[in-house]
Protein backbone atom coordinates (compact mmCIF):
# COMPACT_ATOMS: atom_id res chain seq x y z
CA UNK A 1 0.00 0.00 0.00
CA UNK A 2 3.22 2.34 -0.92
CA UNK A 3 1.74 4.23 -3.81
CA UNK A 4 -0.21 7.53 -2.63
CA UNK A 5 -4.26 7.51 -2.22
CA UNK A 6 -6.54 10.34 -4.24
CA UNK A 7 -8.81 12.13 -2.00
CA UNK A 8 -12.46 11.56 -3.11
CA UNK A 9 -14.26 13.26 -0.11
CA UNK A 10 -13.22 14.93 2.90
CA UNK A 11 -15.81 14.52 5.93
CA UNK A 12 -13.94 16.42 8.40
CA UNK A 13 -10.76 16.93 9.87
CA UNK A 14 -10.14 13.43 10.67
CA UNK A 15 -11.91 11.05 8.33
CA UNK A 16 -11.40 11.05 4.68
CA UNK A 17 -12.77 9.24 1.51
CA UNK A 18 -9.96 7.69 -0.51
CA UNK A 19 -9.47 6.04 -3.66
CA UNK A 20 -6.43 3.57 -4.47
CA UNK A 21 -5.11 1.58 -7.35
CA UNK A 22 -5.62 -1.83 -5.84
CA UNK A 23 -8.65 -1.28 -3.59
CA UNK A 24 -11.78 0.40 -3.72
CA UNK A 25 -12.86 3.54 -1.94
CA UNK A 26 -10.88 3.48 1.30
CA UNK A 27 -12.06 5.50 4.52
CA UNK A 28 -8.40 6.75 6.14
CA UNK A 29 -8.37 8.14 9.70
CA UNK A 30 -6.03 9.78 11.24
CA UNK A 31 -6.40 13.03 13.54
CA UNK A 32 -6.14 16.55 11.53
CA UNK A 33 -5.56 14.70 8.18
CA UNK A 34 -8.20 16.16 6.51
CA UNK A 35 -6.41 19.47 7.50
CA UNK A 36 -5.93 22.40 4.70
CA UNK A 37 -7.03 19.27 2.61
CA UNK A 38 -9.29 19.16 -0.88
CA UNK A 39 -10.83 16.72 -2.99
CA UNK A 40 -8.29 15.80 -5.56
CA UNK A 41 -5.10 15.78 -3.31
CA UNK A 42 -3.24 12.93 -2.92
CA UNK A 43 -1.80 12.06 0.51
CA UNK A 44 0.26 9.22 1.63
CA UNK A 45 -0.75 6.31 3.41
CA UNK A 46 1.74 6.78 6.44
CA UNK A 47 -0.57 10.05 6.82
CA UNK A 48 -3.37 7.51 8.07
CA UNK A 49 -3.53 6.27 11.36
CA UNK A 50 -5.58 3.68 10.26
CA UNK A 51 -7.46 2.73 6.73
CA UNK A 52 -10.55 1.15 6.27
CA UNK A 53 -10.96 -1.36 3.26
CA UNK A 54 -14.86 -1.39 3.86
CA UNK A 55 -15.59 -4.12 0.68
CA UNK A 56 -19.10 -4.44 1.52
CA UNK A 57 -20.67 -1.31 -0.43
CA UNK A 58 -23.69 -0.87 2.19
CA UNK A 59 -21.87 -0.72 5.12
CA UNK A 60 -19.28 1.89 3.35
CA UNK A 61 -22.07 4.01 2.57
CA UNK A 62 -23.50 3.70 6.20
CA UNK A 63 -19.99 4.17 7.84
CA UNK A 64 -19.69 7.48 5.55
CA UNK A 65 -23.53 8.73 6.47
CA UNK A 66 -22.51 7.99 10.27
CA UNK A 67 -18.97 9.75 10.30
CA UNK A 68 -20.75 13.13 9.04
CA UNK A 69 -22.99 13.37 12.43
CA UNK A 70 -20.04 12.77 14.94
CA UNK A 71 -17.73 15.28 16.04
CA UNK A 72 -14.11 14.66 15.84
CA UNK A 73 -13.58 13.36 19.24
CA UNK A 74 -15.63 10.64 19.17
CA UNK A 75 -14.08 9.31 15.72
CA UNK A 76 -10.77 9.83 17.53
CA UNK A 77 -12.25 7.66 20.45
CA UNK A 78 -13.86 4.88 18.11
CA UNK A 79 -10.57 4.40 15.93
CA UNK A 80 -8.94 3.50 19.08
CA UNK A 81 -11.58 1.43 20.79
CA UNK A 82 -11.82 -0.76 17.46
CA UNK A 83 -7.86 -1.16 17.30
CA UNK A 84 -7.86 -2.07 20.87
CA UNK A 85 -10.83 -5.21 20.05
CA UNK A 86 -8.61 -5.86 16.62
CA UNK A 87 -5.64 -6.42 18.89
CA UNK A 88 -7.61 -7.98 21.83
CA UNK A 89 -8.85 -11.29 19.41
CA UNK A 90 -7.31 -13.81 17.44
CA UNK A 91 -9.74 -13.41 14.45
CA UNK A 92 -10.92 -11.04 11.81
CA UNK A 93 -13.80 -9.20 12.89
CA UNK A 94 -16.96 -8.58 10.84
CA UNK A 95 -16.29 -5.16 9.53
CA UNK A 96 -19.90 -4.22 10.30
CA UNK A 97 -18.57 -3.31 14.27
CA UNK A 98 -17.12 0.20 12.36
CA UNK A 99 -20.77 1.12 12.02
CA UNK A 100 -22.65 -1.13 14.53
CA UNK A 101 -20.19 -0.12 17.99
CA UNK A 102 -19.46 3.35 16.38
CA UNK A 103 -23.36 3.91 16.05
CA UNK A 104 -24.03 2.61 19.60
CA UNK A 105 -21.22 4.14 21.58
CA UNK A 106 -21.84 8.12 20.23
CA UNK A 107 -25.60 7.20 20.63
CA UNK A 108 -25.07 5.71 24.40
CA UNK A 109 -22.31 8.79 25.38
CA UNK A 110 -25.45 11.08 24.71
CA UNK A 111 -27.94 9.77 26.55
CA UNK A 112 -25.11 9.67 29.44
CA UNK A 113 -24.82 13.26 29.39
CA UNK A 114 -28.56 14.09 29.19
CA UNK A 115 -29.27 11.22 32.36
CA UNK A 116 -31.22 8.85 30.07
CA UNK A 117 -30.08 5.75 32.07
CA UNK A 118 -30.94 2.47 29.85
CA UNK A 119 -31.53 -0.95 32.20
CA UNK A 120 -29.29 -4.25 30.73
CA UNK A 121 -31.54 -7.17 31.31
CA UNK A 122 -29.37 -9.50 29.51
CA UNK A 123 -26.29 -8.37 31.84
CA UNK A 124 -25.71 -11.19 34.09
CA UNK A 125 -25.97 -14.10 31.18
CA UNK A 126 -23.85 -11.88 29.03
CA UNK A 127 -21.13 -11.54 31.41
CA UNK A 128 -21.59 -15.43 31.96
CA UNK A 129 -21.59 -16.47 28.34
CA UNK A 130 -18.98 -14.47 26.89
CA UNK A 131 -16.52 -13.81 29.28
CA UNK A 132 -13.57 -13.00 26.70
CA UNK A 133 -15.58 -10.57 25.04
CA UNK A 134 -16.72 -8.75 28.39
CA UNK A 135 -13.65 -8.16 29.12
CA UNK A 136 -12.83 -6.51 26.49
CA UNK A 137 -15.80 -4.05 26.54
CA UNK A 138 -14.16 -3.71 30.22
CA UNK A 139 -11.15 -2.24 28.65
CA UNK A 140 -13.09 -0.69 26.23
CA UNK A 141 -14.91 1.55 28.42
CA UNK A 142 -12.24 2.66 29.87
CA UNK A 143 -10.63 3.83 27.19
CA UNK A 144 -13.87 5.85 26.93
CA UNK A 145 -13.25 7.01 30.32
CA UNK A 146 -9.94 7.98 30.17
CA UNK A 147 -10.44 9.85 26.56
CA UNK A 148 -13.67 11.42 27.72
CA UNK A 149 -14.47 12.26 31.14
CA UNK A 150 -17.73 10.07 30.78
CA UNK A 151 -17.96 6.36 33.14
CA UNK A 152 -19.84 4.30 31.06
CA UNK A 153 -22.24 1.94 33.22
CA UNK A 154 -22.01 -1.94 33.65
CA UNK A 155 -24.86 -1.92 31.60
CA UNK A 156 -23.40 -0.66 28.45
CA UNK A 157 -20.14 -3.11 28.99
CA UNK A 158 -23.00 -5.39 28.49
CA UNK A 159 -23.82 -3.91 25.04
CA UNK A 160 -20.44 -3.48 24.21
CA UNK A 161 -19.71 -7.14 24.55
CA UNK A 162 -22.61 -8.46 22.56
CA UNK A 163 -21.19 -6.25 19.92
CA UNK A 164 -17.51 -7.44 20.07
CA UNK A 165 -19.24 -11.29 20.23
CA UNK A 166 -21.17 -10.39 16.82
CA UNK A 167 -18.20 -9.31 14.97
CA UNK A 168 -15.88 -12.55 15.81
CA UNK A 169 -18.95 -14.96 15.37
CA UNK A 170 -19.98 -12.91 11.99
CA UNK A 171 -23.60 -12.94 13.34
CA UNK A 172 -26.55 -10.58 13.39
CA UNK A 173 -27.03 -8.96 16.73
CA UNK A 174 -30.26 -9.54 16.05
CA UNK A 175 -29.68 -13.31 16.35
CA UNK A 176 -27.03 -13.20 19.27
CA UNK A 177 -30.37 -11.03 21.59
CA UNK A 178 -32.95 -13.47 20.45
CA UNK A 179 -30.63 -16.42 21.93
CA UNK A 180 -30.19 -14.16 25.10
CA UNK A 181 -33.83 -13.85 25.62
CA UNK A 182 -34.28 -17.11 24.84
CA UNK A 183 -31.91 -18.34 28.01
CA UNK A 184 -33.50 -16.11 30.02
CA UNK A 185 -37.27 -17.23 29.22
CA UNK A 186 -35.75 -21.17 29.78
CA UNK A 187 -33.80 -19.95 33.00
CA UNK A 188 -37.36 -18.54 34.25
CA UNK A 189 -38.86 -21.74 33.17
CA UNK A 190 -36.33 -24.14 35.09
CA UNK A 191 -36.89 -22.16 38.39
CA UNK A 192 -40.63 -22.17 38.23
CA UNK A 193 -40.69 -25.90 37.70
CA UNK A 194 -37.74 -26.35 40.33
CA UNK A 195 -39.50 -24.11 42.76
CA UNK A 196 -36.09 -22.71 42.98
CA UNK A 197 -34.11 -19.26 42.92
CA UNK A 198 -31.10 -19.93 40.95
CA UNK A 199 -27.92 -18.03 42.56
CA UNK A 200 -26.98 -16.09 39.45
CA UNK A 201 -23.20 -15.98 40.47
CA UNK A 202 -22.99 -19.39 41.25
CA UNK A 203 -21.37 -22.08 39.37
CA UNK A 204 -24.14 -24.24 39.05
CA UNK A 205 -25.53 -21.33 36.71
CA UNK A 206 -22.60 -20.36 34.41
CA UNK A 207 -22.60 -24.31 33.85
CA UNK A 208 -26.23 -24.47 32.95
CA UNK A 209 -26.38 -21.63 30.85
CA UNK A 210 -23.20 -22.28 29.24
CA UNK A 211 -25.10 -25.87 28.29
CA UNK A 212 -28.31 -23.87 26.68
CA UNK A 213 -26.02 -21.96 24.72
CA UNK A 214 -24.24 -24.82 23.63
CA UNK A 215 -27.08 -26.78 23.18
CA UNK A 216 -28.69 -23.73 20.92
CA UNK A 217 -25.70 -23.51 18.95
CA UNK A 218 -25.77 -27.55 18.21
CA UNK A 219 -29.28 -27.32 17.36
CA UNK A 220 -28.53 -24.30 14.80
CA UNK A 221 -26.26 -26.07 13.22
CA UNK A 222 -27.96 -29.27 13.50
CA UNK A 223 -25.63 -31.21 15.22
CA UNK A 224 -26.91 -34.95 16.25
CA UNK A 225 -25.98 -35.78 19.80
CA UNK A 226 -26.13 -39.54 20.18
CA UNK A 227 -28.54 -40.74 22.94
CA UNK A 228 -27.44 -42.80 26.07
CA UNK A 229 -30.34 -44.97 25.99
CA UNK A 230 -29.69 -46.45 29.28
CA UNK A 231 -29.15 -43.33 30.97
CA UNK A 232 -32.27 -41.89 29.45
CA UNK A 233 -33.83 -44.63 31.20
CA UNK A 234 -32.13 -44.44 34.61
CA UNK A 235 -32.87 -40.63 34.51
CA UNK A 236 -36.66 -40.94 33.72
CA UNK A 237 -37.01 -43.44 36.51
CA UNK A 238 -35.43 -41.96 39.40
CA UNK A 239 -35.52 -37.81 38.83
CA UNK A 240 -39.35 -37.59 36.60
CA UNK A 241 -39.51 -34.39 37.93
CA UNK A 242 -36.37 -32.82 36.31
CA UNK A 243 -36.65 -35.31 33.67
CA UNK A 244 -39.78 -33.74 32.95
CA UNK A 245 -39.13 -30.49 32.92
CA UNK A 246 -35.99 -30.88 30.26
CA UNK A 247 -38.46 -31.74 27.86
CA UNK A 248 -40.48 -28.48 28.58
CA UNK A 249 -37.65 -26.22 28.08
CA UNK A 250 -36.50 -28.54 25.13
CA UNK A 251 -40.11 -28.07 23.66
CA UNK A 252 -40.53 -24.51 24.25
CA UNK A 253 -36.56 -23.95 22.10
CA UNK A 254 -37.58 -26.34 19.19
CA UNK A 255 -40.58 -23.96 19.41
CA UNK A 256 -38.88 -21.08 19.09
CA UNK A 257 -35.80 -21.75 17.26
CA UNK A 258 -38.63 -23.43 14.66
CA UNK A 259 -35.89 -26.63 14.87
CA UNK A 260 -35.78 -30.27 15.49
CA UNK A 261 -34.02 -30.91 18.85
CA UNK A 262 -32.63 -34.43 19.24
CA UNK A 263 -33.48 -36.93 22.72
CA UNK A 264 -30.35 -36.75 24.02
CA UNK A 265 -30.36 -32.85 25.13
CA UNK A 266 -33.36 -33.71 26.81
CA UNK A 267 -30.96 -36.55 28.80
CA UNK A 268 -27.51 -34.17 29.60
CA UNK A 269 -29.95 -31.15 30.47
CA UNK A 270 -31.86 -33.49 33.36
CA UNK A 271 -28.31 -34.09 34.95
CA UNK A 272 -28.02 -30.71 34.83
CA UNK A 273 -31.64 -29.27 36.23
CA UNK A 274 -30.74 -32.45 39.39
CA UNK A 275 -27.34 -30.57 40.14
CA UNK A 276 -30.09 -27.64 41.09
CA UNK A 277 -32.49 -29.91 43.13
CA UNK A 278 -29.53 -31.21 44.95
CA UNK A 279 -27.82 -27.65 45.75
CA UNK A 280 -31.23 -26.19 46.16
CA UNK A 281 -31.77 -28.71 49.35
Amino acid sequence: MEESFLIKKILNNNVLIATHTSYKEVVLIGKGIGFNKKSGDQITPTSAEKVFILEDEKEQEQYKKLVTHLDEKTIEVMNEVIHHINESVDVTLNEHIHVALTDHISFALKRIQQGLKVTNPFLIETKSLYPHEYKIAGEVVKIISEKTGIMMPEGEVGFIALHIHSAIVNKELSEINKHSQLINTLIILIETGLKVKIDKEGLHYLRLIRHLRYTIERVKNGENVKEPEKLALVLKEEYPICYNLSWKVIKVMQQTLKLPVYDAEAVYLTMHLQRLVNKSE
